[in-house]
Order: C-alpha cells, then structure tokens, then sequence
C-alpha cells in the first residue's frame, strides 16, 4: 500500500468523507449514477482509507424510485455489504427526511431506524433554514438508534447571514447533541477569509468537530478548504478527481497534494486512488448526458445567484423537461429576485427547489406567482419552519390571501402518518415496512416503482433514467452522422466581421433564439424563435450590415423545415390548459375524491386540478368563474404546456 505520509509523527489527522458515491453525480449527473455502477467499484473505494463514504440520502431516494426504478434501502444494503472498513454516510434533510417538505415525527423515526438498520453510520442532518426545531427529533433519533449525528449550518451571503446567527445557530445544535458539526457551503460561495472566519469562531464557542463541506462552482472551495482545515476544522469533503470540480467538491488527489506540504495527514491508500480515478473516468463517459456538459468548468454567477450544484444540473434537467433550456440565463436572473422576496433563504433542499421552480414557473408563464406551487404556499405559512429574513408583504399577501403564517414547530401540526398510509394501495404492492416508509414519503414515485417491480423482468419497461440516456446518445450519433466534417470557420475575422457577429448575437438573444437561417445566393439572413421571425439582413446587407464571408460557411444552408404530424385539434370554446410540462392529477392524493368533476361550477381562483412539474405539485386553477364540461386528461397522464386539460363554459 502506498500512502502519502512525511513525518508523520509531527502530523496532525486530516480526514477525508468522499462524495462520488452521493453528491458528486448529484451535483453533475442530476443523481443518475446506478446502484450497479457503485458496486463495480464499491470495494476498492472502501480501501481507501477515507473516514467516511457518503452513498445515501439527498436526492438518491427520489431518482432511485423515479427515474432508476431501483429500490434505495437495497441499494444501501448491497453497499454496506460491500464496505466492511469504511462508515457509510448519509444526508438527512431533519424534519424534511429525503424530501420536500416536513413529515410526521413517527415516520421521521421509523426512517432513521430503518436506515441504521440497513448500513447507515453518520447522519449529516440539515435544516434548510437552519431553524433548530426542525432538527432536534432527527438527531434525538439518530442517538437514540445508534447514529453519528452530524448537525450542519447551511451556509448562504445575505443581509441576515452573519458569523454571529451561524455561531448562535451551532450552539443550539450543540446543546440539542450533535456529536460533530459540518458547515454546508452547498453553493460554493464560502471565501476562504470567510472560512477562517466562521470555522475560528465555532472553534472559540462550541467544543465538537468541525467538517466542512463546499462546493467548487466558483473556483474557492480549495483554498477555502485550506484556510478552514487551518482554523481548525478537521475534516473535508472530496470527490475523485473525474467526478470533482465545478457543481462537485473539490478532487482528493489535489487536496492531498496540497496538505502534504503542510502539517497535515489523510493517510489515504494512492494505489487505491488510482484505480478509482480509472474506473469513474470511464464511467464518465458512459453516464453523462449532452446538456450535463458545461463550456466552462468555473462559474463566477454562482457568487450572484448562489445555486448550489445538486440544483444546477437538476434545474437544467427541468428545463429540459420543459423544452425551455434556452430559459435557463433568464431563470438564473429571476431566482436572486425570488429568494430576496422570500426572506433569504439558503439555497438547499427543499428550498432551492422551491424558490428554483418557482422562478421557472414565472419566466415560462410570463406572469410572476401566477402559478405557485403547494410547496412554496407552505415555506410562506411557515409550514418548513421560520424564514431567515422578512418575507415580502406583497408577495405573502398574493400566496396566501388572508390565511395567516404558522409560530409553532412546523411538525407539531402534524398527525403521525404510519398508521393507514397504505390504504388504498393493492398489498401485494407493499412486499416490507421499508415499502410503507418509501411510499409515505413519494406516494407517486414508490408506486409507479412498486407496480413496475411487480412485472416480470421481460415485461418492465424501461426506466426513464435508461430510457433519457438511450435517447441522448442516438441523438449525438444522429448529429454526428449528419455532420461528420462540420465547416470550420475562418481563423481571422476582421474589426467590421467582429462588430456584425456581436449584433447578430445580439438580435438572438433579444428573440430568445431557437433557429438561425443563412441563405448565401440573395444574403438573407433570417432569425425565427417559436413562430415569429425576423429579417435581419436583405439583399443588400451593406445598409445593415457588413457581408460577413467568414461566417457564411460555418452555417448550414437553410432547408424546408421536415413535415410536423397533426397536431391534435383544441377543444372549441374556452378550456383550462396546462401551465407547465408536468404530470396531469386530479386528486390531491391517492385515495383523495377528485378536486372537480363534469358539471361543477367554480369560482375565479379555485383549483382544480395539480401539475406535478420539477417535483413541485402546482395548482391548476380557473382564471374566472365557469362550469366544467369536460376534462381531457386522465390521472396520472403526461401533459405538456398549454395542453387543453378542462373544456370549460364561461359563467356570468
């Protein structure tokens, strides 16, 4: 075994959890590495020699049921059957569990019994507001189970983040029993003169462990790592190099190399490293999709609009749902302006997806909180727990009308939910308890994942995550193959050929561009986006714009568009449609009576039916007061924007 070590009785020990197995493919592959990829390489990670491995929690759950069609309690099993030395890890969301809103107490505990159970060791237990009330059953229950609790400071820049809220904030997870705290820089926006600020205080004021966790989307996270380690935190978040870097952590390998000239030592196995480094830099290959591939591998608007990396890819992930990735700069402009409305909140799950989402729904419907989702109606009421900062009066007032914001523990609204979670459900569905925890926490997902589970394997279609990267790959041999020697442009272009591409840029983005037309024998150049287009250069471009002979090339001549198939006829007369891509419902929940039927009338402002889009459930509701004639779409069906889902009769 050969290790990095120099003097190492002068050393002080530096541990190493490594994230490639959890939040590096969340952060870069939105979650869809797969159990069988882990457990190829499973082995000779845990050789290492790291502190901890994390492989569970965060968003793994959801994708695992969602889109891999793969169980997460046997996905922890099959590793920690594989990983005898190393302590797993896992992240758990406190009150949130592993998903997007607050649950019941008693299935807050039975999770984390079960996830001792299975494998789990560490839990870093997080609030997204860092309101302790949210953590203290989850950590009471880790201890009582057997659990490392690790208590976390979701660290975000704001007008009411200061080093005096953090240090107030790790007291009280101190004095609720965390046994180590790691301060969660989910953005990658903690500068190191600010690391070694807060770490240098938390040291002065609590006496646990400190771990710190960063992000590299701006390009601090290493040296902010090295000023922390040298204030005293005692430990760090890598990734191997191929899965490190931009939304990831930072690379192990440069971190060791960094602290092997300090007076600090991880002790890790470089053999062991390597092969690692080997296998995940050809399941790279394998794994990453076409819009996961970023131009850029450092992005310093992470430091205006503070995304953290796990909602990067997701976020262009949703926008890809939506048809709308050429949305994503003007997403990133509105998501600042809604977090400044909504109190500040730190930019982790679940309120990275509900001020993300929101921003989405607002620039694709045009119409700011025109469409809110259920998620974003409770962080206002105070059902996720207390805002950072003032929530915008205005704003507050749209989303809740006259209903008035909760002071009480969110959870102490809520009434335990084990007892007949599953009624309703077909029990030959639920094969164990761990079945009946999945399904209280996704009822949709767990059950379109039992109901696939139950076929026989030849009978199971494909699951979506398959499914997308099958659909990726024939579209980049497609695109190879109708291009294989793609033009070059000309090495040189003059100050006047310059000054005529920034303008046709220019007119791209004002058009929110989708197609650009060249024809060479008349020089037209014509800009369509959706159905509109605009002519930016006739005949004689000379009284525009200078003929750019260059370019020209570079451009495919422009060719009769392929022939669309009929689209289905609308309904006649007035319909309700459907604001976003999305999954059609028309209960609330399973076994809930339907929100409208055939015949009902209903005021302006009720809603009737759900839009499950970008893991947010949004209210559907009718613009005015009409009858519903008729309703297109079934429960549980896909539906795309604008899609006729009520054929509606207006009233007086």
């Amino acid at each position: 075994m050969k290790t990095i070590e120099r003097k190492v009785q002068h050393r002080i020990p530096l541990r190493i959890t490594d994230t490639t197995l959890r939040d590096a493919h969340q952060s870069l592959w939105a979650t869809r590495m797969r159990t069988d990829d882990m457990l190829k390489i499973i082995d000779v990670m845990d050789a290492v020699g790291y502190y901890s491995l994390e492989v569970w929690g965060g968003a793994t759950f959801d994708v695992c049921l969602r889109f891999l069609r793969e169980n997460p309690w046997e996905r922890l099993r099959k590793i920690k059957a594989r990983a005898k030395r190393t302590p797993l890890q896992m992240l758990l969301r406190g009150q949130n569990v592993v998903g997007y809103k607050n649950y019941a107490d008693d299935l807050l505990e039975h999770f984390v019994a079960l996830a001792c159970e299975n494998g789990v060791d560490i839990f870093r237990v997080f609030d997204a507001l860092n309101d302790t009330r949210n953590l203290e059953h989850a950590i009471e229950c880790i201890k009582r189970f057997g659990g490392h609790a690790q208590g976390t400071l979701s660290y975000t820049i704001s007008p009411v983040h200061t080093v005096e809220q953090f240090v107030r904030c790790a007291k009280e997870q101190v004095d609720v029993g965390i046994d180590s705290l790691c301060i969660k820089d989910m953005a990658g926006i903690l500068s190191p003169i600010a690391a070694e600020k807060l770490v240098s205080a938390l040291v002065r004021e609590i006496d646990v462990p400190i771990q710190i966790h960063c992000h590299a989307t701006s390009g601090m996270a290493t040296a902010s790592y090295v000023e922390a380690v040298r204030a005293g935190a005692g430990a760090i978040d890598c990734a191997i190099s191929p899965m490190a870097g931009f939304q990831s952590q930072p690379p192990v390998e440069t971190m060791l190399s960094i602290f092997e000239e300090m007076p600090y030592h991880a002790m890790l196995d470089m053999d062991a490293l390597k092969k690692v480094r080997r296998f995940f830099t050809e399941l790279k290959k394998e794994r990453t999709l076409s819009y996961q591939q970023p131009d850029n591998i450092i992005d310093p608007d992470i430091l205006d609009h503070h995304i953290p990396g796990g909602m990067i890819s997701n976020l262009m992930s949703q926008l890809e749902q939506q048809n709308a990735l050429d949305k994503l700069e003007r997403v990133l402009e509105e998501i600042p302006r809604v977090r400044k409305e909504l109190g500040y909140p730190p930019l982790v799950t679940p309120t990275s997806q509900i001020v993300g989402s929101q921003a989405v729904a607002n620039v694709l419907t045009g119409k700011r909180y025109e469409i809110v989702s259920k998620e974003l109606r409770s962080y206002v009421k105070g059902l996720y727990g207390k805002a950072p900062g003032v929530i915008n009066p205005k704003v507050m007032e749209k989303i809740l009308g006259k209903d008035e914001p909760i002071t009480c523990r969110p959870a102490d609204l809520l009434s335990p939910m084990l007892p007949g979670a599953t009624e309703g459900v077909p029990p030959e569905l639920i094969h164990n308890e761990e079945d009946i925890v999945s399904y209280c926490l996704f009822p949709e997902p767990a059950l379109e994942f039992f109901k696939w589970r139950s076929l026989p394997m030849e009978d199971r279609p494909t699951p979506p995550a398959h499914l997308e990267l099958q659909q990726d790959k024939a579209a980049e041999k497609e695109k190879k193959d109708d291009n294989p020697n793609p033009p070059q442009l000309a090495p040189l272009m003059t100050d006047t050929d310059f000054h005529f591409v920034h303008e046709l840029l220019a007119r791209m983005r004002e058009l929110s561009c989708n197609e650009l037309m060249i024809r060479k024998n008349d020089l037209m150049i014509s800009l369509k986006s959706g159905t509109h287009s605009q002519t930016i250069a006739t005949t004689s471009p000379s009284e525009q714009f200078p003929v750019v002979k260059s370019v020209v090339p570079s451009v495919r001549e422009a060719t009769p568009p392929p022939p669309q198939p009929a689209k289905e006829e609308k309904p006649a007369g007035p319909a309700i449609a459907a604001p976003l891509n999305g999954t059609f419902y028309l209960s609330a929940a399973i076994g809930k009576p339907p929100m409208v039927q055939v015949g009902d009338t209903v005021e302006a402002g009720t809603p009737v039916c759900i839009v499950e889009a970008m893991k947010m459930f949004n209210d559907v509701k009718a613009q005015k007061k009409c009858k519903i004639l008729d309703i297109l779409a079934k429960h549980g069906d896909k539906v795309e924007k604008d899609q006729p889902l009520m054929r509606i009769e207006m009233m007086d």
